[in-house]
């Protein structure tokens, strides 16, 4: 059952016991007091007649029945509309009776003792209701039975009366009550309607839809937070297909990196394998197979620094970013002067907390990315500038630079914006994904813009732990930091890493 239609029965069940009660109460009431004054009426009449005989024994003790009679007749003629009938007995025999047709009601009620009185409802045998009392009087000697009735009908009709019209003012009230008790259950329904229709969209896929919030009570807070939740469930569910197609890509890129060194190695191992090759083809195919293998090897070197960045919670030390820099550009200068490009730096002097070997390996990437952009020289140029709670590195470059719709890739694993060139060149596109888990591991982050001017600018911050001033200068000599590999110079002269 719906909940409005529960709401509407409890609603008019309510109503029904409570002007039900209500009623009943009222009827009950009115009914009990009218009864009463008729009580106090009958009493009254048979008080006068009871007096009467009373006043007249007492005048004369030795009346005899033919006076009392008498006596009888003109208080029923004086009394009329005080009873309805009177009877006066002694035993069996009936000394007086005003109305004969109510002869068996007076007949069988018996009289109490002497000096009270009995009242008591008759109703079943005659039409109508009737109060009789009855009672005792001495007179003569003799004990004589005073019997009075009134019809007391009026009280009972009027009850009847009402309850009847109760009950069709009731039966009115109670299908009013049903209408509006549906209707206002509907209105208030109405949100959680459209709340149960929101959940359903969302539950089938439709991650946008949201509730149309109309009131400010409790509903439309529940709305509210269902909007927030739906807000929030949406975001999560991009962010999940976005992780696993990041996911794809890298599961198809690194099956890819691994089929081309792969295919060469089976080749030339087969080739080696038929014993028809010269020995000058002998070395050039073992050399194909060594290349190919350093690729492997390098590859999975990179794939496993990523793995361990990921994992990795690195202590930092104290360390002068201006020398760090300063030293980089330096051992870095003659390698990329052969090329044509230049290599300037700007640097700030003070003191942070960082990891020298990733921060190198981090400028490194950065500036082996820079020289690939840029195919007849160029410029190189590292920037560095001191922040309350670490450092700032910028390396600007006067390469080509990068499409917009690549910017937001950069840092995924084996994603490269000219495939073809850095395949060409030996690269796996993971050099800038490591430059992200470094980053974070600062607490940190990384960020790719295109100069106005032509070329790249890179920002990365570093947030590992407050600076300080320090004497450290710009000198650039020896340092107990990173030394370059011959890795490092094949890759920043286009060789296999």
């Amino acid at each position: 059952m719906k909940f409005r239609l529960k709401l509407m029965l409890y609603m008019a069940a309510l109503l029904s016991v409570l002007f039900g009660a209500g009623g009943s109460l009222l009827i009950t009431g009115s009914f009990h007091d009218a009864l009463e004054r008729e009580k106090e009426a009958a009493f009254a009449s048979y008080r006068m007649a009871w007096s009467a005989l009373q006043i007249v024994n007492g005048l004369d003790p030795y009346l005899d029945r033919g006076a009392l009679v008498q006596t009888m007749e003109q208080l029923c003629a004086q009394g009329r509309s005080a009873w309805t009938a009177l009877r006066l007995s002694a035993g069996e025999e009936t000394i007086y009776e005003s109305n004969a047709a109510l002869s068996p009601l007076l007949g069988g009620v018996e009289p109490t003792q002497a000096g009270s009185c009995r009242v008591q409802i008759a109703a079943g045998q005659l039409p109508g209701r009737y109060l009789i009392l009855s009672g005792t009087v001495e007179t003569n000697g003799e004990t004589l039975c005073l019997q009075t009735a009134q019809e007391i009908s009026a009280p009972y009709d009027a009850r009847q009366s009402q309850l009847e019209n109760y009950l069709r003012v009731f039966a009115v009230l109670a299908v009013l009550c049903a209408v509006l008790s549906y209707t206002t259950a509907r209105v208030l329904t109405a949100p959680l309607v459209s709340l149960s229709l929101a959940s359903r969209a969302i539950a089938s896929g439709r991650f946008s839809s949201r509730v149309r919030i109309r009131s400010r009570d409790e509903v439309g807070a529940v709305g509210e937070d269902f909007n927030a939740m739906a807000e929030q469930m949406e975001r999560t569910v991009a962010q999940l297909q976005q992780a696993v197609e990041r996911q794809e890509r890298f599961v198809g890129s690194f099956a890819h990196e691994m089929k081309t060194p792969m295919t060469a190695l089976i080749g030339y191992a087969e080739l080696l394998r038929s014993g028809t090759l010269s020995p000058g083809e002998q070395r050039e195919a073992a050399g194909y197979i060594y290349s190919e293998s350093k690729r492997l090897e390098n590859l999975s070197r990179k794939l496993l620094d990523l793995l361990v960045l990921k994992q990795g919670d690195l202590p930092l030390v104290e360390v002068s970013p201006a020398e760090l820099v300063g030293e980089l550009a330096e051992r870095l200068r003659p390698l990329l002067e052969r090329r044509g490009i230049s290599v300037a730096c700007a640097c700030r002097e003070g003191l942070c907390l960082l990891e020298p070997d990733l921060v190198w390996s981090l400028l490194l990437n950065l500036a082996d990315n820079a020289q690939k952009a840029m195919d007849r020289g160029g410029s190189i140029r590292f920037e560095q500038e001191m922040l309350p709670d670490g450092c700032r590195f910028r390396v600007l470059d006067s390469g080509k630079g990068i499409p917009e719709e690549a910017l937001a890739h950069l840092t995924e694993a084996f994603y490269r914006v000219d495939k073809a060139r850095s395949r060409k060149q030996g690269g796996f596109g993971l050099g800038l994904a490591l430059c992200r888990e470094i980053a974070a591991l600062h607490g940190g982050s990384i960020r790719f813009e295109n100069r106005t001017e032509g070329g790249v600018c890179v920002t990365v911050e570093l947030r590992g732990g407050a600076c300080r001033t320090g004497n450290a200068g710009l000198s650039h000599g020896d340092r107990p930091g990173p030394q370059p590999t011959d890795n490092d110079t094949a890759r920043l002269t286009g060789g296999a890493v």
